[in-house]
């Protein structure tokens, strides 16, 4: 199958325009390049993922359609940590020479599928070869009200830190996928957190105005929060005892021996949000993220000090968490 004959396998007739995103798009798949009409009044956010056979992904721990869905998730987490609405996508796929086509055909129907539940239009793209592995790049692109974009840089001395539902589910779901036994019941809400994560842009939206500074989970918790802690020049303290667990995490973690902290600080790929917000505001935003269909709790506070991220223990001692998480070149 030659390249234009698989672009026309994997576009199916896809345009862009498909869907209630798809209403602006002017000039959707099938030309040099798109053409879109943004929406008057709102300002344009652009983001862009990779993920890399070996590097972001295991082949026998994904199989095609998560990859796909995956792909474009962790591009939907992006904008959703700004506060933007998702509107298009373009892909770039490269794969070896004589991959199977019905594979990649799979891997675009877990992307679709991904783009279709949040209202994302596929407008375009690029194909290459790669000399082994597969890889898959996004482009996304969101809208949002001007000024009004959620910025890390906006935490301050007082604030509560919030997250919008329980963290480690992706992590410990991707340490029993590596033991490369089936799947058991119990642990079918990890592996299916590792494999289709839902980001939150519904929260984003329902954010903005309200928090102060925000940042997706996707390098684990004490990663994020030290973004936001760096971002804004302050100290964010993480309560250990308000850090929620959610039960299938907590039975995991005694199956395997760990302590289910590991994965919530270290694990990422949760693509859950968090931020910070006024003290006085704290209930109203609870109450808004519920409503956006989110599990939110307040975890921590901002003060003043060394710009970084630390854990206050139950006997009230505070520790530094350093830099933990994902790094792809640490």
């Amino acid at each position: 199958m030659d390249e234009f004959a698989l672009i026309r396998r994997l576009t199916g007739g896809r345009t862009g325009a498909e869907g209630p995103r798809g209403e602006r798009v002017v000039v959707g798949i099938g030309d040099d390049a798109a053409v879109v009409a943004p929406t008057p009044g709102k300002h344009m956010v652009l983001t862009v993922d990779a993920m890399v056979e070996i590097v972001d992904f295991l082949p026998w721990t994904m199989d095609d359609e998560s990859i796909g869905w995956k792909a474009m998730a962790q591009n939907v987490s992006d904008l959703a940590a700004m506060g933007a609405e998702p509107r298009y996508a373009l892909v770039a796929l490269a794969a070896p020479k004589g991959f199977p086509p019905e594979r990649l055909a799979r891997l675009y129907a877990g992307l679709y599928a991904c783009a279709d539940f949040y209202g994302v239009a596929v407008v375009g793209g690029d194909m290459s070869t790669s000399p082994e592995r597969v890889s898959v790049t996004i482009t996304a692109v969101g809208e949002v009200e001007p000024g009004r974009a959620l910025l890390r840089s906006g935490a301050r001395p007082g604030d509560a830190v919030f997250v919008t539902g329980p963290l480690g589910l992706s992590a410990a779901g991707l340490d029993w996928l590596l033991r490369r036994e089936a799947p058991a019941e119990a642990w079918a809400p990890l592996v299916a957190a590792h494999q289709r994560p839902r980001p939150r842009p519904e929260a984003g939206r329902a954010l903005v105005g309200l928090a102060n500074a925000l940042n997706d989970v996707s390098d684990g918790l004490a990663s994020e929060a030290g973004e936001i802690a760096e971002a804004s020049g302050a100290r964010v303290v993480l309560d250990l005892a308000a850090i929620p667990v959610a039960p299938a995490l907590a039975d995991y973690a005694a199956f395997a021996g760990r302590d289910p902290l590991d994965f919530i600080l270290s694990g990422g790929e949760d693509y859950e949000l968090v931020g910070t917000v006024a003290p006085e505001r704290a209930e109203e935003l609870l109450a808004a993220l519920r409503e956006a269909g989110a599990e939110p709790a307040i975890i921590g506070f901002v003060e003043a000090g060394e710009p970084g991220a630390a854990l206050r223990r139950p006997d009230g001692n505070i520790e530094p968490l350093g830099k933990r998480g994902y790094n792809h070149f640490g």
